[in-house]
């Protein structure tokens, strides 16, 4: 399958430009997917070199023969082990573009989509062991409320929750038809698919642990670069653009900016993006993937 194929980066030229690029620094593609954006930076390096994380091990087809690449399959909450085991203290820049890849979605036996018949599976890391079929047939009501309400903002998360806890004492959830034919009965009329990619989301986001992973990536993120150093990152729903604007802007992912004697803000990073970047209307056309996307750009404030 070609990288194409896998996964089409979305606002690839923003994100390349938004790293500035030093063809003799050090880079780390966080979420290297079909190494669309991998590929564009290394066009760029002379003496530099790129760490290409992924935890997905379908990525590894997709690995460039390049000695100026290095492929970590790892989750990029343990960005800072990782490299340090190959010797890197501080890097340029970072990218991440967060999510789900192209690839993951399309296929069925990910159970990633409503769009085909596939396991309840949805494991990002596929030596993982907690499953969206475990987490649906036996978490308690309160946990399932939680998160649903939570990660993927369904409004009758209370209902849903209840009613998945009875259906599974009747039969277990195992295949992603069977379970957004029970989904139907709770979406609201002519939602119905909007409605599913929440609940799938919700699930989704629980299974791989994305918020704290995110989180543990964006302060590792921080320590590693260099002052000045370049911080890209790419987002599709308002759970993780909140995490990467507060740091941004605020120093912190929760409560306000705090400033010091002389009125400085006390923020390790400094934003150079405007608020966010979005997608113009002829990508999005192209990609739809692209209508959801949320760009922000930092650099490491220097001391």
């Amino acid at each position: 399958m070609t990288a194409a194929v896998y996964h089409i980066p979305v606002m690839l030229t923003q994100c390349i430009e938004g790293l500035a690029i030093d063809p003799n620094g050090i880079y780390v593609d966080l979420t290297f997917g079909g190494g669309g954006h991998s590929r564009a930076i290394l066009k760029q390096l002379e003496g530099g070199h790129l760490y290409g994380f992924d935890q997905d091990e379908d990525a590894m087809a997709n690995v460039p023969d390049d000695s100026r690449f290095t492929f970590v399959q790892a989750n990029f909450r343990d960005l800072k082990k990782y490299l340090r085991l190959y010797g890197v203290r501080q890097v340029d820049g970072i990218l991440a573009d967060l999510g789900i890849s192209s690839h993951q979605i399309d296929v069925p036996g990910r159970g990633f989509s409503t769009r085909f018949q596939g396991e309840l599976d949805m494991r990002m890391n596929q030596s993982a062991s907690l499953s969206a079929k475990e987490v649906l047939n036996t978490y308690d009501e309160g946990k399932l409320h939680r998160i649903l309400g939570m990660y993927g903002e369904v409004k009758n998360a209370k209902t849903l929750a209840q009613a998945i806890v009875s259906e599974r004492n009747q039969s277990p959830f195992s295949s992603t038809e069977g379970f957004t034919a029970f989904l139907k009965k709770f979406a609201p009329r002519g939602k119905e698919f909007k409605y599913f990619a929440q609940v799938f989301q919700a699930l989704r986001i629980e299974v791989n642990d994305e918020m704290s992973a995110l989180e543990e990536m964006l302060l590792a993120a921080v320590e590693v670069l260099k002052p000045e150093g370049r911080l890209v990152v790419m987002s599709y729903h308002s759970l993780e653009d909140r995490l990467v604007k507060n740091l941004i802007q605020k120093g912190k992912f929760h409560g306000e900016l705090e400033k010091d004697f002389y009125g400085n803000p006390i923020r390790p990073l400094e934003p150079i993006s405007r608020g966010a970047v979005v997608a113009d209307a002829e990508e999005i056309e192209t990609n739809p993937r692209a209508r959801s996307a949320k760009l922000r750009i930092a650099k490491k404030v220097k001391l």
